[in-house]
């Protein structure tokens, strides 16, 4: 059938796929909760039911602050078939935030998950001008239960049904059906609108790339309330996968291996995390085992598809009985698509997962392009690493004079809510919109090499792109998180926070005593051993771009503790006020501003 609206998803499972399961998440009891596409459409329908009952209109906002749960796909197709608009909101913001993006929206429903959430964004509920309805799916005293909000709709179904059928029928492709804040590095988050085309188009061109058999089933734990995860979200859902939602983070491994998973979406930083346990799990092994163990993680760091060499194809086929079969047996068996987008990965960690055979295919794009722009295309078995993939057909592409990415057509938004000058100044008027960062093309694959904003000059009057140097410093096994910086400065510098678990197992080998992470980072071996892996990447690096100073700091950087943003990136002003005094310190401001006086 014919899908440019979000509620034709759903038919469409309906007509393809009978009555399978294809949503479900954990109970209480650790055992898994599944629902079929019948159970699917009756949530979604008991939801548009209940909203059009309590007396929403077109248009009017309903937001979600929850983790994955299957209550979110029900109450996205729910909104949508009621005619109302969908506002996802993380769960992890503060009240400030959600007194903000809440009012700004003009939302009219609340629905939140667990009570940890209403416990955050309660402090903020007094000052909401719409005055919402609010319900909580977890049994909250003094709250309207999500149950509630159900049995409204189950009560009055008969009696909306013909309406809702009327609405689905004249909702245009057009229609907003999403208003998405991004989370944005500094200021306040923009409220990003979304027609129902938009992600449609957009899911469906990804889906159209799959080869896997998604009769099976998919684990999703990025957050819902983004788009990249949403428009994936989508795209399972139109191949009839069935979607497992992870406990936690933390879960991530158990409920691969439970499900027997044949995929997911990922951001860089959670492969980042899962290459760091594979390579760790190295040093712990002795003897024999060690050296096979290593040996592999080496043929896998240039692991080609394309290789045709007889001598290192045997090499990888004993490397994959010995070391990648027994990865796979530990996320459930089977070869995998792993899709990561969000922000660049490091090729290495690519061969990596992809000689084990979960392949990683790295796309690109925002909230504003609903989300892909370009994807490495698994259909045809595409490994280029370093670049983001090919355009999709769906998109209008060019680079600009400077090399900026620009995009335009049916996925690009329809402006920012209530922000006429902030839409003005990123769609032109051509109707291109200005993504902000810089690209190139590399045979028919496009290469990001930064953020147009994030790139800074030198005093000298050299550019440096800091990301792609945060990325070569993060190939340590030393290195965690890196911040480069020296805009307007003579030299490049970076702030490290190490890899403690490796500095650890370093310090015990090398019997360096400490006595917490805040000595260790202080420890002049350390910093020794730290200065030899960044002389290394230097080595690679043009004059103006070798890092010459840096400094070692004990702090773990979070979305909770504000330097990561909900999307795992650096909030780079964040870091710059935190760190102004080591900054001052590496460029010795101090002292210069004492010569001056």
């Amino acid at each position: 059938m014919n899908m440019n609206r979000i509620f034709d998803i759903l038919d469409n499972m309906k007509e393809k796929y009978g009555n399978k399961d294809v949503l479900a998440k954990r109970g209480p009891d650790g055992k898994w909760i599944k629902y079929t596409v019948e159970q699917y459409d009756e949530h979604a329908h008991a939801i548009a039911s209940a909203l059009l009952e309590m007396g929403l209109q077109k248009g009017d906002k309903v937001a979600t602050i929850m983790q994955n749960r299957p209550e979110w796909n029900f109450l996205d197709m729910g909104i949508t078939m009621a005619g109302c608009i969908h506002v996802p909101v993380y769960p992890t913001l503060n009240a400030n935030d959600y007194r903000y993006i809440l009012n700004h929206a003009d939302v009219k429903v609340i629905v939140m998950g667990v009570a940890q959430i209403f416990h955050r964004v309660e402090p903020a509920v007094p000052d909401l001008t719409a005055h919402p309805e609010i319900f909580t799916i977890d049994e909250i005293e003094g709250q309207r239960n999500f149950s509630e909000l159900l049995q409204i709709g189950r009560d009055n179904r008969e009696k909306w049904n013909p309406v809702i059928d009327k609405i689905k029928a004249e909702t245009s492709p057009e229609d907003i059906a999403t208003l998405i804040y991004t989370s944005g590095t500094t200021g306040n988050p923009k409220g990003v609108l979304l027609r129902h085309k938009s992600m449609v188009i957009n899911a469906a061109q990804v889906a159209s790339w799959n080869t896997h058999d998604f009769h099976a089933c998919v684990l999703s734990f990025l957050p819902l309330c983004h788009v990249y995860e949403r428009v994936c979200n989508y795209m399972y859902q139109i191949l009839g996968g069935t979607i497992y939602y992870a406990t936690s983070l933390a879960t991530i491994a158990k409920d691969l291996k439970d499900i027997h998973a044949m995929g997911f979406c990922a951001v860089p930083r959670v492969l980042e995390m899962m290459f760091n346990k594979l390579q760790a799990a190295g040093k712990d092994l002795k003897g024999v085992k060690r050296a096979i163990y290593h040996w592999a993680f080496r043929i896998a760091q240039v692991y080609d598809n394309e290789k045709t060499n007889w001598f290192y194809k045997k090499k990888y086929q004993i490397a994959d009985l010995l070391v990648y079969s027994k990865w796979r047996e530990a996320l459930g068996g089977n070869p995998m698509i792993v899709v990561s987008g969000g922000s660049c990965i490091q090729e290495r960690i690519i061969r990596l997962f992809t000689a084990a055979k979960m392949e990683v295919y790295e796309g690109y794009g925002l909230t504003e392009t609903s989300p892909v722009i370009s994807v490495n295309n698994p259909m045809r078995k595409e490994l280029h690493p370093g670049t983001v993939g090919v355009i999709l057909p769906c998109i209008e592409f060019k680079l600009a004079d400077d090399g900026e990415i620009l995009t335009r057509g049916d996925c690009v938004m329809a402006g920012y809510y209530k922000d006429p000058e902030s839409t003005k100044q990123a769609i032109d008027d051509e109707g291109w919109f200005h993504t902000g960062d810089i690209g190139t093309m590399v045979d028919g694959f496009l290469k990001i090499t930064d953020r147009k904003k994030e790139i800074f000059k030198l005093s000298t009057g050299k550019y440096v792109a800091p990301q792609m140097l945060e990325n070569k410093l993060k190939e340590s096994y030393y290195i965690e998180q890196a911040l480069v910086i020296g805009e307007n400065e003579k030299i490049a510098a970076a702030i490290i926070v190490p890899n403690f678990d490796a500095l650890h197992f370093w310090c015990a080998k090398h019997k360096i005593h400490f006595t917490s992470d805040a000595d260790l980072v202080n420890n002049p071996e350390v910093n020794k051993r730290i200065q030899r892996e960044i002389a290394k990447m230097n080595k690679e690096l043009a004059e103006h771009e070798q890092i010459r100073k840096f400094r070692l700091v004990a702090d773990e950087w979070t979305t909770q503790t504000g330097e990561l943003s909900q999307t795992l990136k650096l909030r780079r002003s964040v870091l710059y006020k935190k760190y102004d005094a080591l900054c001052r310190e590496i460029y010795q401001y101090d002292v210069k501003e004492a010569q001056m006086e």
